[in-house]
């Protein structure tokens, strides 16, 4: 959000180049040109189909706030006094849109001004790229976002340029209000309400990941005044918003919303960016599983043998169905890597990547001490769930094994990537990113701490 304070754009660049506009509107998008609305009220557009893109979406949230801001706050919707600018950023020489020192300091970047009551975006190398990159929900959801801040100006989180109450709204909360605004406007979109966007379900995977990618770098603490959050807590406002509506994003305060981003506790931990070798987080992870899933299971009346954990298994074939880079395997009673397989998710992702899909293995061997169902729908979403609420336990100050600093974030990236950590012992699996996610945000936030276990 830009702030008469501090002028920085909202969230991070994004990088990369757009092609050529006749490639971008279509079928990557799934709107055809006659479905865009015409871009004439916005301010310094070219009047091509990027700006028409734009404001499109901007057509429908406008849309979508003249019915939820009533039902939501009791008072009619106010359009932005200040309009919408479309900047050029490809322009060294063009004129700086407002609440700007220059163009090209807002490359790749869209922002809210509130003294101005208006909303920019750059049309050289933040649209197109994000819809290239992304697809139509990321312009929907960057929009939506900045929208949203338009929304706290209007009930008072914010006024003049400054948080009204920033013990109680600290940038953290005010960007994770906006990114739930955002959800609960997409879910209208994928609803079928809005008169020109769509949106299938099955395309939030790809605007999660666009939302990430504006995550705070890693280290980065939630007390930092520009902060907007890691990828769990951005992920998690906008699925609240989608889930529950802009009513719960309106409640959002420091009070009764914990963020997980923090900086790194050591220089070790910061040299190595948070990560372990993966023979070290197998020896680390080995025995915190253990020792965690040993007193969940005691506190159900329930003794057990823990799985060991056995790396670099050829491929092991131990069930009905492959279960991805790790595997459970009932008869050993053990989580087996495979090949190279978790090795490269470990390198591609970081440790936690790996982490994640060893506690959702685990996790099997759990059900299966309780003699629960290894395969099934609800297998699939008790395993992400334990995982979940065994890496929520790792929050906790007083862990000895604790997360990292930029851990969650690369357990959002593996399992809106990879479908492996939600596979049960017949290879079935979760197919949507948002779903498994969402389970295991169940975990890790406590909303079912037994995870329908007990």
């Amino acid at each position: 959000m830009l702030l008469a304070l501090a002028l920085t754009a909202c969230g991070a660049p994004v990088p990369g180049r757009a092609g050529p506009s006749s490639t971008i509107v279509g079928d990557a998008i799934r709107l055809s040109t006659s479905s865009l609305v015409d871009s004439g009220f916005v301010h310094g557009g070219d009047g091509g189909e990027i700006d028409k893109l734009a404001a499109t979406a901007i057509t429908d949230i406008q849309a979508y706030w003249t019915q939820a801001f009533p039902r939501t706050f009791g008072a009619p919707w106010q359009e932005l006094r200040g309009g919408f600018f479309s900047a050029d950023t490809a322009d060294a020489g063009g004129q700086p849109p407002p609440c700007s020192k220059s163009t090209a300091a807002i490359a790749g970047n869209a922002y809210y001004c509130p003294s101005g009551d208006l909303i920019v975006w750059d049309r050289a190398a933040l649209i197109p790229v994000l819809t290239e990159r992304f697809g139509a929900g990321a312009v929907m959801l960057v929009l939506a976002h900045e929208t949203g801040h338009a929304v706290q100006q209007r009930t008072g989180v914010t006024g003049g340029g400054e948080r009204r109450r920033p013990d109680l709204y600290p940038g953290v909360v005010i960007e994770s209000m906006a990114d739930c605004y955002a959800g609960s406007f997409i879910r209208w979109v994928v609803d079928g309400h809005a008169e020109h966007l769509k949106l299938q379900r099955g395309e939030l995977d790809s605007a999660l990941r666009a939302l990430i990618t504006f995550r705070d770098p890693v280290g980065t603490p939630n007390t930092d005044n520009r902060a907007h959050g890691d990828a769990f807590d951005r992920v998690s406002a906008f699925q609240d918003g989608y889930d529950q509506g802009p009513e719960l994003c309106s409640k959002i305060t420091a009070e009764n919303r914990e963020f997980t981003q923090r900086a790194f506790g050591d220089a070790e931990d910061e040299a190595r960016g948070g990560n372990l070798p993966l023979p070290d987080l197998i020896s680390a992870m080995s025995g915190d599983l253990a020792e965690h899933f040993t007193l969940e299971l005691s506190n159900l009346g329930k003794q057990w043998t823990p799985p060991r954990i056995e790396a670099a298994v050829p491929d092991p074939l131990c069930t009905s169905g492959k279960q991805g880079a790790a595997s459970y395997c009932p008869v050993a009673n053990a989580v087996q890597t495979t090949g190279p397989v978790l090795p490269e998710l470990h390198a591609s992702i970081g440790d936690f990547g790996s982490g994640t899909e060893l506690a959702t293995r685990y996790a099997l061997g759990v059900l299966h001490a309780l003699e629960r169902p290894l395969a099934g729908e609800e297998t699939r979403r008790q395993i992400l769930c334990l995982a979940g609420a065994y890496t929520g336990s790792l929050l906790k100050p007083q862990r000895e094994f604790a997360l990292s600093p930029g851990d969650l974030d690369e357990a959002v990236q593996a399992l809106l990537a990879y479908d492996d950590p939600a596979r049960d012992t017949e290879g079935g699996s979760i197919p949507s990113g948002f779903d498994r996610v969402s389970a295991f945000r169940t975990g890790v936030t406590g909303a079912d701490p037994a995870c329908g276990l007990s």
